[in-house]
């Protein structure tokens, strides 16, 4: 690309173990976007105070350094891939990248280099290892010489992370030249106290800045105490007990419920919380709409002044909804999305409808998909392949709604049923305004020839979907009852937890592929079972101009003639003992083969 580089698996490294994703180096910055959706990174040229390159095991990893003090990780680059991203940083970021070693010696003594909030540890002039002073949720000095760095563990996992760093400790000896102290401050003293400098940690992080009673949450359900610390999120429940890093916190969205006293926040979080073994990248919490609370912050005046100004105040009074996202923003930065432009027949800001076996609303936001409240599925525009209108499957008195299918670039399908027949236009016209593309029952493009589709009642009229799905697949149209095709039946194949009731409330995660066999069966199942139930309505129609009763299907006669022989089949028991003689020994398919060709070769009369 003339404006920059586009690279694909490349991987961030972090506390959530490494994720992959599409990287783009461009003339305005550097953007990272994880693979299916979640965390993104964007960093301006302007922000960027170094960059850096080091050989690890497999492959090159690219460090970026901003002027925050954040230092981002990309690893998955190739050895060619260095020396042409060296180059166009130097001409048009103006940076000279550096080179950097990996120590593989295995000594444990060298030197401390604090660089922003990056502890780095240096054997022999080489990178040992390095971490974030940002997860440090602790320092404890044991002894005189002894400093431990603890480190925050919370309930947020990656897809492939086994293990997890809970602390390291550090000697530091009195003859330290790099953290010079005295008789009653010791070295060791003076990188705890620089370490808590950068880490900022104190006897206040443990403190909950704010805490909100008896919030009732859908995903994971439950009810729960809500507690706002500085650094972190705990959900504390009867039987359950979550820590959630606001670093894990991706977006908020504020979503209020039609006609219904409720309204949805929903944290999106990314690494997920794990309880069992399913998955959580969504905590859907709903309030009561018009209840108003009053809560004080628990917050020093001085970091209030400091590190929270125009953030957060001393106090808030409103509705809880609005005081929980204002306060929860404040703490996390995360950005928080409300409802944009579409309004629902009714002036709703979402419309009814069905995701497999559960009943919710479904939220066209400005940039996304949202549908809640189980379970929680969140499609970002930008990941839709097309979007199709359906007639509904079951027809008949359920005419009245029609099927949404949303396909994903990943070639994931999202099936939302049951939308009611009026919602059409606003949602046919909210799709058009994004540019999504709309794959509609076959050649019919316009929003007035679909919705006259969709508006026709009469059970015999064609359906042009299942006409467009035959002629992909090749179902024949022969009214005999094919015996021998058998349906799977596919469950989806849900984890396994401790509560069956509460793996249903885990989330689409939209990362994981079907496998293309399965795939396959259940496309071929649903062409036969749709055209299996066009068939029924077409037989039932003609039953009914007869005269409106079911007719019987006739028994079979043991008596009734047999069908005449055919020509060749009087010529093969002529024939076959002739062949068998002529060729001793011959296998049967062969018979058969040759009395074909002998029955060609015969003159037509």
């Amino acid at each position: 690309m003339t404006d920059g580089h586009l690279f694909n698996n490349i991987s961030l490294g972090g506390r959530g173990g490494t994720n992959p994703g599409q990287l783009k180096i461009y003339s305005g910055g550097i953007l990272w976007k994880k693979q299916g959706g979640g965390k993104a990174v964007e960093v301006d040229k302007s922000d960027i105070l170094g960059v850096t390159w080091m050989k690890v095991p497999r492959t090159n990893q690219l460090g970026v350094r901003i002027k925050d003090g954040l230092y981002y990780k990309f690893a998955g680059f190739r050895d060619q891939d260095v020396a042409s991203l060296t180059n166009f940083f130097q001409n048009n970021c103006g940076i000279t990248p550096e080179e950097k070693q990996l120590s593989v010696s295995g000594h444990n003594w060298g030197e401390v280099d604090l660089n922003g909030n990056m502890l780095t540890f240096v054997t022999g002039s080489k990178q040992a290892f390095e971490v974030s002073l940002a997860d440090v949720s602790q320092t404890q000095l044991q002894g005189k010489n002894d400093v431990i760095l603890e480190f925050h563990v919370d309930d947020t996992t990656g897809a492939n992370e086994k293990d997890s760093l809970m602390e390291i400790s550090f000697h530091i000896p009195n003859a330290n030249t790099q953290f010079v102290g005295d008789e009653n401050h010791p070295p060791a003293q003076v990188f705890r106290e620089k370490i808590m400098s950068v880490a900022d940690v104190g006897t206040g992080v443990e403190e909950a800045v704010v805490t909100f009673e008896g919030i009732a949450i859908l995903t994971p359900r439950g009810r729960y105490s809500v507690e706002l610390h500085l650094s972190f999120l705990r959900l504390q429940g009867q039987a359950n007990d979550f820590k959630i890093q606001y670093s894990s916190v991706v977006r908020l969205f504020l979503l209020p419920k039609f006609n219904q006293p409720h309204t949805f926040v929903v944290v999106t979080l990314d690494p997920p919380i794990r309880k069992g073994q399913t998955l959580y990248p969504h905590i859907v919490l709903q309030f009561e709409t018009d209840y108003v609370v009053e809560s004080t912050l628990s917050i020093n005046e001085d970091l209030l002044n400091t590190k929270y100004k125009d953030r957060l105040e001393p106090s808030y009074k409103g509705l809880i909804h609005e005081v929980f996202t204002t306060i929860m923003r404040g703490l996390s930065g995360a950005k928080v999305t409300k409802p944009g432009k579409f309004r629902s027949c009714q002036d709703g800001y979402a419309v009814k409808s069905s995701l497999k076996a559960e009943d919710g609303v479904l939220y066209p936001l400005e940039k996304s998909f949202f549908f809640l409240p189980k379970p929680p599925t969140l499609i970002l525009h930008e990941e839709i392949d097309y979007v199709e209108f359906e007639r509904h499957a079951a027809g008949g008195s359920n005419m009245h709604y029609f099927d949404l299918l949303i396909r994903l670039k990943t070639e994931q399908e999202h099936l939302f049923r049951n939308i009611q027949r009026n919602e059409y236009h606003n949602l046919f016209d909210f799709i058009s305004s994004k540019g999504l593309k709309i794959m509609n029952l076959g050649d019919v493009r316009t929003a007035d020839g679909v919705a006259e589709i969709l508006q026709n009642d009469d059970d015999d009229a064609v359906d042009p979907h299942l006409e467009r799905i035959k002629n992909e697949a090749g179902v024949d149209e022969s009214d005999e009852e094919d015996e021998d095709f058998v349906i799977d039946k596919d469950d989806g194949g849900s984890p396994t937890d401790d509560s069956g009731e509460e793996e249903s409330d885990a989330s689409e995660s939209g990362n994981e592929k079907e496998k293309p066999a399965k795939k396959d069966q259940r496309k071929e199942a649903a062409v036969a079972a749709a055209a299996s139930s066009s068939k029924e309505s077409k037989k039932k129609g003609r039953d009914g101009q007869d005269d409106g009763k079911k007719k019987k299907r006739k028994k079979k006669d043991p008596n009734a003639p047999k069908r005449a022989m055919t020509g060749f089949f009087y010529f093969s028991q002529a024939e076959r003992e002739n062949v068998k003689k002529s060729h001793p020994g011959i296998p049967f398919t062969e018979v058969s083969k040759i009395l074909g060709d002998r029955w060609r070769k015969l003159p037509s009369k």
